[in-house]
């Protein structure tokens, strides 16, 4: 480096040096207090070049190991911000490529060169940084030759060398995300390369979990590099390909260029390491969140109890980097997939691991080959699966071997809708797990055949060649046998499952004899607890025949969830009769309640009670909800409820209320609309005011009622409108104070369901004859209100609603919709020009109150602004956004929810572009776009 012209700051540095070459105990103590984190970065960049010389002056006259680590920790705290010229144009490099073989300083200086690979400013450096990699591999063979068991090494290595394998995965992940292309320029560059990528391929099998997490970072960035440009290539054939609508052309257009051919060209210059990084995403394939069976610290095999969410996420960027090997080589995948699935069957590579890792991996992939070599493919993978099942002895066995088995067949719904032989085989063996009862194979059993069912339905009901009858029928018959041993929420998924299939049967009257069929063992125990009851009422009061009574009832909800609108036969039935078990039991917690005060609430007994009174209105909410618009059902199942539920409702003391019943009504009234007007009243009557009695206290209380009163107020705004302009003044103010109550609550949910509820109001009376009586009373009071939770950090999730709420006030000045004065004539006797004029001062003089550091001038062009902006959302949106941040409440805060509609947007472009690529959104996943006929 070139000295300064000032002769004093030369001298200055002689002096410095020469002093720390005598006095290196005080030269470390420089070392370790020059911090970057306490200099300003202009002052830095001036002030490093004496660092710079000193630096290079210790590590190349030094002896000292302390003196020489220390100066490298200074290094590696600087090496990221200084000029690069103090890197590259100087011997910095050089020196510390030359401290590398050495054991005491390797760690630092390698850190020291991860920092250098890190940096990114185009190629201006391209020929320092291919010799600097060149030097480093070559150093880097005799340390540690490419033959070593890098995972064995590092399991018997100390601290220090397991942290040098640690190091050189964050040297090459960081050299190679920025300059691979570099090494790319010629062969001899290439053979290094490959190499480097060898080393971390042998590392990514290190069992150490943040060493996998480095590597397998790079590992998704390169394969999706290496993918995404070539989809050029692929298109327009591509998706139509993938999912097996047609075969793919030898020569696809693009092909031919320059550009395709570099890109080809790119592909099979890392064929290799791709075909080893497959073996790796194989071996070490993380456990899908579906799983249930796992094995324990102790070796034991076990249910999951809690889901581990690094795993889960760990197994998400898995599953999508080889979802991109899988399109890179179809291939070379299916072969090293089977080809591993031969040694377990042969008992060559038998390992509990070894085979969840390599389902877990064939599951992975499902809908990114072609249909034809996924049938294939699936083929030989269910067929090797289910003879390894037949041979294996052993109940844990046995149990890796199932749980793996519904969890690859889980994933590929296509394959099994082409394959009824295969499907049926499928079901058949889940049926025999679910007599299994080693932990979490019947609970997974059940979960599969529901998957299945729902992607598979019309197969069930349909008879298949060579079949007397279709298999849902068969089921039929052996259904109690099927369900023996299953518990009850297992048996409540199967007939769900099962409802899903009579769904799909279009035959009315097949339909309604597979529903009865199936509720035969229900429906005999309800008929047995009713008849009973009728001799005896108090039979229906025993614990044991309450837990009857609600497995009963959760079994009737299951079904109608699945079922639908055909569902009717069944419910009808039961109704009547289960409407007079509610009202039982509502007496019995009432009394219970009245008697033992609110401790008794909390007592098993009247729990119990309570929970068949929530499933009732579950069952009925569930029913009503999934059913078709059809008006009939209405008026045969809403008026029975009125007064046995809401009646009820009214009737009791606070603690016996049930939440549900606000969200069965807010239910019904968005079902039947219009036709729900003439009952309003009622509703309103029997809910309002007790409820609002309840949750107006405070902000904890009752948090379930809470939430299910502004839906169903929002529900009677939306279809009922007329309704509430019937109310009376105190009853409307009633329910705008609760309105703005609830937005100005701090739960997300609830401050959400009143802005929502809040705009529908404000649209309805904007459309109808009442508008000016409306705003005249409201309009400040609101606009005052969301300004306070606008400007309230702790409401910052609702921007976007506050947003939308001020620009519809803002609107409304502007179109003239308001033909008569908002401010008070006879107080006010001073004649604003309009309306706008008017707003603009009192919202003038409301900022200036609420930001008392804001000069008048700010906030007036803030308010300016708003009426500038207001026919254009999106501006008029950032508008406020830029308002908030700058201010001084908000600046110091993280501001991500005034972004929410931007990072929505985000989330949604990525969706799109994950579902462009066969199998990224697992075929599981999506709804049915592939048609199940």
């Amino acid at each position: 480096m070139v000295c300064p012209k000032s002769n004093g700051l030369c001298a200055a540095r002689r002096v410095l040096l020469a002093w720390f070459a005598q006095n290196p105990m005080d030269c470390v103590l420089l070392l370790f207090c020059c911090s970057p984190e306490i200099q300003n970065p202009m002052d830095r960049a001036l002030e490093f070049q004496l660092i710079h010389e000193l630096c290079l002056y210790v590590l190349s006259a030094s002896q000292r190991t302390e003196l020489i680590r220390a100066t490298l920790s200074t290094l590696h705290a600087f090496l990221s911000w200084i000029p690069l010229g103090y890197i590259f144009e100087s011997p910095l490099l050089e020196t510390l490529l030359k401290f590398f073989p050495v054991p005491a300083y390797r760690n630092l200086t390698l850190q020291c060169l991860t920092e250098v690979a890190a940096l990114q400013f185009g190629n201006y450096y391209d020929v320092q940084y291919v010799k600097m990699y060149s030097i480093f591999m070559g150093q880097l063979q005799s340390i540690l030759p490419p033959t070593t068991n890098i995972p064995e090494a590092y399991a018997h290595g100390s601290s220090e060398e397991q942290a040098f394998i640690q190091n050189l995965a964050l040297f090459f992940t960081s050299f190679f995300k920025v300059h691979i292309r570099t090494l790319e320029s010629t062969q001899e560059n290439i053979s290094a390369l490959l190499l480097g990528l060898e080393y971390l391929i042998n590392i990514s099998y290190v069992d150490d979990t943040e060493v996998f997490k480095v590597c397998l970072d790079y590992w998704n960035s390169l394969v999706s590099e290496l993918f995404e440009p070539n989809r050029s290539l692929d298109n327009p054939a591509a998706a139509a390909t993938m999912m097996g609508l047609q075969k793919v052309p030898t020569m696809l257009p693009g092909m031919v260029d320059g550009h395709g051919s570099q890109l080809l060209q790119r592909r099979q210059l890392y064929s290799g390491p791709m075909s080893k990084l497959r073996m790796l995403m194989i071996c070490r394939m993380a456990k899908p969140e579906e799983v249930l069976i796992v094995e324990d610290e102790n070796g034991n095999i076990v249910r999951e109890t809690l889901k581990d969410n690094d795993v889960l996420v760990q197994y998400k960027i898995m599953r999508e980097t080889l979802i991109y090997l899988s399109h890179l080589d179809h291939d070379d995948t299916e072969k090293q997939m089977l080809r591993k699935l031969s040694k377990q069957l042969s008992g060559e590579d038998w390992t509990w691991n070894n085979l969840n890792t390599l389902c877990w991996a064939i599951g992975s992939i499902s809908g990114s080959m072609m249909e034809e070599q996924e049938n294939r493919f699936l083929v030989m993978v269910i067929r090797d699966l289910l003879n390894l099942c037949e041979i294996t002895k052993g109940k844990d066995n046995k149990a890796v071997i199932a749980s793996n088995i519904m969890y690859v067949v889980g994933q590929y719904p296509r394959f099994l809708r082409a394959h009824w032989k295969f499907l049926k085989t499928v079901v058949n063996k889940l049926f025999e797990f679910m007599h299994e009862t080693h932990p979490g194979v019947q609970d997974m059993a059940c979960d599969t055949f529901l998957k299945i069912v729902q992607k598979c339905k019309r197969k069930f009901v349909i008879t298949q060649v060579g079949e007397n009858e279709p298999f849902v029928s068969e089921l039929l018959s052996g259904l109690p046998i099927t369900i023996a041993d299953l518990e009850p929420h297992q048996i409540h998924s199967f007939y769900e499952s099962v409802g899903h299939m009579i769904q799909a049967e279009s035959d009315a009257q097949k339909r309604d004899e597979y529903l009865q069929r199936l509720m035969e063992l229900p429906n005999q125990k309800w008929m047995e607890i009713i008849g009973q009851a009728h001799q005896n009422v108090d039979f229906l009061k025993d614990q044991d025949v309450i837990r009857t009574v609600l497995n009963i009832l959760q079994t009737n909800t299951s079904v109608a969830s699945s079922l639908g609108t055909y569902f009717l036969p069944q419910i009808s039935l039961i109704f009547l009769d289960m409407l007079n078990v509610y009202r039982m039991y509502s007496e019995l917690i009432s009394k219970s309640i009245t008697e033992g005060g609110p401790f008794a609430s909390r007592t098993s007994y009247v729990k119990l009670l309570r929970s068949v009174k929530r499933e009732t209105l579950k069952l009925i909410e569930t029913f009503l909800d999934k059913a078709e618009d059809q008006p009939q059902i209405g008026k045969q199942f809403v008026p029975p409820m009125m007064d046995p539920v809401l009646g009820d409702y009214a009737r009791n003391v606070p603690d016996a209320r049930e939440s549900e019943v606000l969200s069965l009504f807010a239910t019904i009234v968005n079902k039947y609309k219009a036709a729900m007007i003439e009952d309003v009243p009622r509703i309103f009557e029997a809910v309002f005011q007790c409820t609002l009695e309840m949750i107006t206290k405070n902000f904890e209380d009752y948090p379930e009622h809470r939430l299910k009163f502004f839906s169903l107020l929002r529900a009677i705004a939306t279809h009922c409108f007329p309704a509430l302009i019937c109310l009376s003044s105190q009853q409307l103010k009633l329910v705008m104070d609760s309105i703005i109550w609830a937005f100005r609550h701090t739960e997300r949910n609830i401050a959400e369901t009143g802005l929502n509820l809040l705009l529908e109001m404000l649209k309805k009376f904007q459309g109808s004859e009442f508008c000016n009586q409306f705003y005249r009373t409201y309009f400040l009071t609101i606009e005052q209100e969301i300004f306070a939770v606008l400007t309230d950090t702790f409401h910052k999730p609702g921007f976007k609603l506050h947003v939308l709420v001020l620009q519809h006030l803002f609107c409304l000045l502007e179109t003239g919709a308001l033909t008569e004065p908002l401010w008070d004539v006879a107080t006010n006797p001073y004649p604003y020009t309009s309306n706008a004029v008017f707003v603009r001062e009192f919202t003038i003089k409301l900022l200036s109150t609420s930001f008392p550091n804001m000069t008048t001038a700010e906030v007036t062009q803030f308010v300016n602004g708003l009426f500038e902006s207001t026919n254009d959302l999106s501006t008029f949106k950032t508008h406020i956004r830029d308002f908030l941040v700058q201010s001084k409440e908000f600046s110091a805060q993280d501001n991500k929810d005034l972004y929410a509609e931007e990072a929505a947007a985000q989330r949604e472009r990525e969706r799109q572009r994950m579902l462009s690529i066969p199998g990224l959104i697992a075929p599981s996943e999506l709804q049915d776009e592939m048609v199940d006929s």
